[in-house]
């Protein structure tokens, strides 16, 4: 079987695929008190980033509620430091707005990158060989690389998120073409956009707008998100700290971010609520039909309350009202999470 009759998920967890889709915006932070100003207004460490260097964040409003989440990498430039902030296309207007309000006498300024209209995915795990058989740079896990290349001038971002080697190329529609062309003349294939979202489901990835959320309904709180790699917890004060350190203090969060093995059928709206012994568990806010290589799953994202995710298991088979159940079947905790995880699904019990 060649590797274009393979099935998606197979290319991406044992070779390498190549998606289009324009999902991703760029803002340039730049001026004297960048570092100072942007370390202020996000979640994670900025000035603890060396050049090349990047980190998963969350902006926070002063209530501690997430406004959006970006991926802040510091330029290879020598001093003063200038900073390149990566979220969805979707986001960014809200994000450039938040800044935009909290630059009062900073010497910042933050502009939208337009040097790189044109973005391309390559992912798997052999993601990595990929770039090198194009003699691209070697990027590691949440660092950036701009690069004049055989086939023009790239950026390469590698987002810190799931098992699976992701990365993005940024750069005009002419040299995406030329990177396009040579990974087909590799045999590394193009995959559906879909595989973006089935690799999101199975690593569990939580997506600004749908899992994470700011609306007149949910307001979800950062460590809620079990996004521990978006907090640093040493850094001093930045917008919506005080209800972060507040909450770590106290320990723990009602609720938390899970991911699920359903069985039944697709909820027809989400979110969908969770029940527990006919109670209130949860919700969920993602889910999907997954074409897993050993076969299709259904797969969720959501939040489970803290009393349910302790729920002791009983003894016996348990009855219909002791399942964890949503509108239209069954869903089960996944202990683990990633390509063995479903190997170790497990049933809450009340």
């Amino acid at each position: 079987m060649s590797r274009r009759d393979q099935p998606e998920l197979s290319i991406v967890r044992d070779a390498a695929g190549f998606v289009r889709v324009q999902d991703t915006a760029l803002l340039r932070i730049t001026g004297p008190d960048a570092t100072r100003w942007l370390n202020g207004m996000v979640s994670n460490s900025i000035k603890s980033l060396q050049p090349g260097e990047g980190n998963y964040n969350f902006l926070l409003n002063a209530q501690g509620h997430i406004l959006g989440d970006a991926m802040v990498y510091r330029e290879p430039d020598p001093e003063p430091p200038r900073f390149l902030l990566a979220s969805s296309a979707s986001q960014m207007e809200t994000i450039r707005t938040h800044l935009d309000r909290f630059i009062i006498m900073d010497d910042v300024e933050v502009q939208p990158v337009e040097d790189f209209p044109t973005e391309l995915f390559i992912l798997g795990g052999q993601a990595a060989a990929a770039l090198e058989a194009l003699n691209l740079p070697k990027i590691e896990r949440s660092h950036l690389a701009l690069a004049d290349t055989q086939h023009g001038r790239l950026l390469l971002l590698s987002p810190d998120r799931g098992e699976t080697p992701v990365f993005t190329l940024h750069s005009t529609p002419a040299t995406i073409e030329s990177v396009q062309s040579a990974l087909q003349g590799l045999q590394v294939p193009q995959l559906s956009s879909a595989a973006l979202e089935w690799l999101r489901l199975l690593e569990a990835w939580p997506l600004f707008g749908k899992d994470i959320r700011n609306t007149e309904t949910a307001h979800d709180l950062p460590q809620e998100t079990a996004q521990p790699h978006a907090l640093h917890f040493a850094k001093g004060c930045y917008l919506g700290q005080e209800i972060v350190e507040r909450i770590r203090s106290r320990g723990q969060v009602h609720r938390n971010f899970a991911a699920f093995r359903l069985h039944g059928e697709l909820p027809a709206t989400l979110p969908a609520p969770l029940e527990l012994a006919g109670r209130p568990a949860g919700e969920l806010t993602s889910a999907g039909l997954v074409p897993l290589p050993e076969g299709p799953a259904l797969l969720g994202l959501g939040y489970l309350r803290q009393a349910a995710h302790n729920a002791e298991p009983g003894q016996g088979a348990p009855g219909a009202a002791q399942q964890l159940a949503y509108p239209g079947g069954v869903a089960l905790l996944r202990r683990r999470i990633g390509w063995l995880g479903l190997a170790s699904d497990e049933q809450i019990e009340s």
